[in-house]
């Protein structure tokens, strides 16, 4: 939905339990232009679709959102200011094949969102 649009990824490190990603966000894509005109934000439901669409891209399945829990944001994301960013997925899956992550997106010190969330596949 927004990969490739919204947000390319430039690089991808994978573990079996981990996903570090370092991404780019469109500045110019059309949801800034409500979000808001002249003063660009990251909206909150995006930050979560990304984590999302990047888990989906390394197990290489679609999955469902079923619960998320302790989701903070700690800070704005202005694709004019700083339009690289990192995602960190420490993920795994138990016994029912619920998949559980704590996922976090930051910029060196900086945390912009995190999150702990649990997918199951479609």
């Amino acid at each position: 939905m927004l990969l490739n649009d919204f947000f390319t990824i430039n690089d991808t490190v994978k573990s079996e339990t981990e996903i570090w990603v370092e991404l780019h966000i469109n500045s110019n894509h059309k949801i800034f232009e409500g979000h808001f005109p002249n003063q660009p934000v990251v909206p909150g439901v995006c930050m979560m679709q990304m984590i999302k669409e990047i888990l989906e891209q390394v197990i290489g399945n679609e999955t469902n959102l079923t619960q998320a829990a302790d989701m903070k944001f700690l800070a704005v994301i202005n694709p004019l200011e700083n339009n690289l960013i990192h995602a960190s997925i420490k993920y795994a899956t138990d016994e029912t094949g619920t998949i559980n992550i704590v996922a976090s997106l930051f910029k060196d010190e900086l945390v912009h969102f995190k999150c702990k969330a649990k997918f199951v596949l479609q």
